[in-house]
């Protein structure tokens, strides 16, 4: 049954987000909030159909840490769920993406039209002043943004180095930073096809002003944050794990 169900909501999964990639792209001349109302309606469904066909469930600890002011969102990155979860948990936001996410047909079409920062992650520095410049911008105009410090999506029970772009971001622009850690590996495992029953919990942490910290203390906070709560959740403190011998 998980082999069917989670057939089913794959089928689901990529027709929606063809349709709505290419809604997306209809109304690309209309402002961003209007467009991302319409588009992130696509991930709001599919954790619905995440709930409803394969008995995966959202459950949420912390809402009351969001508020109204936009803020640097700096989440663990396990799957794919995450980055839907969020829209249905958090205000209007946009990502730190890597570039080639555009190439992707009509999946790249629709997460263009949401005004993500797409970067370049060989530049070096070039692609760290983009995300501050670009994500000012987008903290200016009311958008959320989203870093995954990590980088890439880490196997449950592991943890990754964090790179030093969110905190740079936060420390520069002078927005708070509110951390997210969640379990979503267990049912939506890295890479994986089936979905396994259960319940995914998020938790969001209180945010943290970046006036007093460098961008180095912060960011060396936020990652004990991330290990003291992943190991709540899990059950067991995750190894670090070396991006390099992962590759």
């Amino acid at each position: 049954m998980i082999y069917i169900r989670s057939t089913i909501f794959f089928i689901l999964h990529a027709v929606t987000a063809v349709l709505f990639s290419c809604l997306g792209v209809l109304l690309w001349p209309l402002p961003f909030k209007w467009r991302y109302a319409v588009v992130s309606q696509w991930a709001k469904s599919n954790i619905w159909l995440l709930d409803k066909i394969c008995h995966v469930k959202l459950e949420v600890e912390g809402r009351q840490h969001i508020g109204d002011e936009p803020a640097v969102i700096i989440c663990k990155h396990q799957s794919s769920w995450e980055t839907l979860a969020l829209q249905a948990v958090f205000p209007p936001q946009v990502w730190v993406l890597k570039r080639e996410l555009f190439w992707i047909p009509f999946f790249g079409w629709g997460l263009a039209s949401l005004n993500p920062i797409a970067i370049d992650r060989k530049a070096g520095r070039k692609a760290l002043n983009q995300v501050i410049e670009q994500g000012l911008d987008r903290l200016t105009s009311g958008a959320w943004v989203v870093i995954f410090p990590e980088g890439t999506r880490i196997a449950k029970g592991y943890i990754g180095r964090f790179g030093i772009g969110g905190a740079r971001l936060a420390k520069e622009t002078g927005y708070p930073v509110i951390p997210v850690c969640h379990d979503a590996g267990k049912s939506w495992p890295k890479h994986g096809f089936l979905k396994y029953p259960g319940v995914i919990k998020m938790t969001i942490g209180q945010k943290i002003a970046t006036d007093s910290l460098s961008a180095a203390e912060l960011n060396q906070q936020l990652f004990e944050w991330m290990e003291i709560q992943q190991t709540k959740l899990e059950g067991k403190k995750p190894m670090l794990l070396d991006k390099k011998k992962e590759q």
